[in-house]
């Protein structure tokens, strides 16, 4: 009997997976903090023998080398994956044992060029058929891994692989087969939306577009679908392909005012993991606010320069500690400095600012006394909303786009706004007090989340407040993608 046990990590919508017979196991996609998965095995009471690895990851550093290395299993990927370490190269329809698991390699191309999946069965019952399939970032629920990571002289081909690979898992393995994928539960990774929490082969044949549309329309509307993508994708794969080095979760030094005031004049990004409410309410100038709930690790990694140092301000140790295990998920290792309590205890002789908090009613308000306020949309789909739940038709509605693949927002000049209004769309549903550190060790099917953006429009929740004078009305141009844009001059926000 093979039992799957998952691992979510929300933050980044993905899943990694522990499968066992019992007595040994094999994981398949570890995160890089790779003690979530040990505590999982020492939990079932089963040994880990063999980790492997579907493909050289865009979204996170990768926890398969350490896990393996403290373990002393088997590391396995593709032969053909160009590393500097040592590991197990598999190549298409060999079959590995592990306990009394039978995996056999499957080439999936698509996602990446040397993708894999893995197909599981039960090798103590003579002549069993797969009964589990690790697909990574091939089969997804309801959709397929997206084929443009690796850049776009590369899209087109990978995007014929993709829907070639997909038809193949679907004539090979059996309907009843259970489908297990990494990405697809937010991720940008994933295609397009994916669907549901569980599936099997069955059900994505007779619902996957790959597997229902020939392929010349399904790769038509994949390639007109996609959307930007996180501009620390960048620096995953050349990490992963190095070798990640053991991480170090032991708490930072913590930072008085004055060396607060220091980094935040010296263009470092001090993060504020607050609610947007509470930051609204009285913060520090000059700090950044992504709260901690959500997917807050994928709009960090999105937003900032890349290499800058990161301080992190949380209400308790345990939310700085959180946060800290975040970053290291997409290699960030080190904040340079922590302080946690509250704003009045990190601002020292400098004043707190705030925003007020507005409702739309206030806007349509505004609107009626004249002063047409322009308002700064960053809801996922506006057009979902009816017009008594939004601004005044006769305003200015613009939308927005948390950054690119190529270019991120300025952070200099005036970028606050001087009122926000709660963030309260229904299309935005994170599930309350959710944070992406959270793990899920129950088998199969934890709870996805709903935020996730469609083509076109903003990345999903949560909104980026920073935090500068209050006299300032004026905020610096905003890159744009997938057919959204930003204006100067915002004079309301909607956060």
């Amino acid at each position: 009997m093979i039992t799957v046990l998952t691992v979510e990590t929300p933050g980044l919508g993905d899943r990694s997976y522990l499968a066992h017979d019992g007595e040994v196991a094999l994981v398949v996609d570890p995160q890089r903090d790779h003690d979530r998965v040990r505590a999982v095995a020492a939990d079932a009471g089963v040994r880990i023998t063999h980790v492997f690895e579907s493909h050289i990851h865009n979204d996170y550093v990768t926890g398969g080398v350490q896990l393996a290395r403290a373990t002393g299993a088997q590391y396995l990927l593709n032969a053909d994956d160009p590393v500097s370490f040592e590991r197990v190269g598999v190549r298409d329809g060999q079959v590995v044992e592990v306990g009394t698991m039978r995996v056999r390699v499957l080439h999936t191309p698509g996602h990446t060029h040397t993708h894999l999946s893995f197909a599981v069965s039960d090798g103590s019952v003579p002549g069993a058929e797969p009964t589990v399939v690790f697909t990574g970032g091939s089969l997804l629920y309801g959709s397929t891994g997206r084929p443009d990571l690796l850049g776009p002289d590369h899209t087109d081909t990978l995007a014929h692989a993709q829907w070639h690979s997909a038809r193949r898992l679907a004539a090979e393995l059996p309907d009843a087969t259970e489908i297990f994928p990494t990405h697809g539960f937010g991720s940008f990774c994933s295609a397009a939306q994916a669907t549901g929490t569980a599936s099997t082969i069955g059900a994505e044949k007779a619902a996957n577009p790959a597997l229902t549309r020939e392929q010349d329309e399904w790769v038509r509307e994949l390639l007109a679908g996609l959307d930007a993508f996180p501009a620390y994708y960048a620096h995953m794969g050349p990490a992963n392909s190095t070798g990640p080095d053991e991480i170090d979760l032991s708490a930072p030094a913590e930072a008085d005012p004055a060396e607060l005031r220091r980094r935040i004049d010296a263009g470092e990004w001090v993060v504020d993991l607050r609610t947007g409410t509470a930051f609204a309410a009285g913060h520090v100038a000059g700090t950044v606010n992504i709260g901690l709930g959500g997917q807050f690790v994928t709009y960090l990694g999105w937003l900032m320069p890349w290499g800058t140092p990161v301080t992190l301000l949380g209400e308790s140790p345990a939310d700085v500690a959180d946060a800290q295990r975040e970053l290291v998920r997409i290699g960030v290792d080190r904040p340079a400095a922590v302080a946690t309590g509250k704003p009045e205890d990190w601002t020292g002789p400098t004043p707190l600012r705030s925003f007020r908090q507005a409702t739309f009613a206030d806007l349509a308000a505004e609107y009626d006394r004249g002063a047409r306020p322009s308002v700064l949309d960053v809801r996922r789909n506006p057009s979902g909303r009816t017009d008594s739940s939004r601004a005044r038709s006769g305003s200015r509605s613009t939308r927005f786009s948390t950054g690119s693949t190529r270019s991120r927002p300025d952070r200099s000049g005036c970028t606050a706004p001087v009122a926000t209004a709660p963030p309260s769309w229904p299309g935005c549903s994170t599930p309350a007090g959710s944070r992406s550190s959270r793990s899920t060790t129950r088998s199969v099917t934890p709870r996805r989340r709903a935020c996730r953006s469609s083509p076109g429009s903003v990345p999903p929740c949560p909104p980026v407040s920073t935090a500068s004078s209050p006299r300032c009305t004026t905020a610096p141009s905003t890159p744009s993608s997938a057919g959204s844009s930003a204006r100067a001059g915002q004079r309301w926000s909607a956060t």
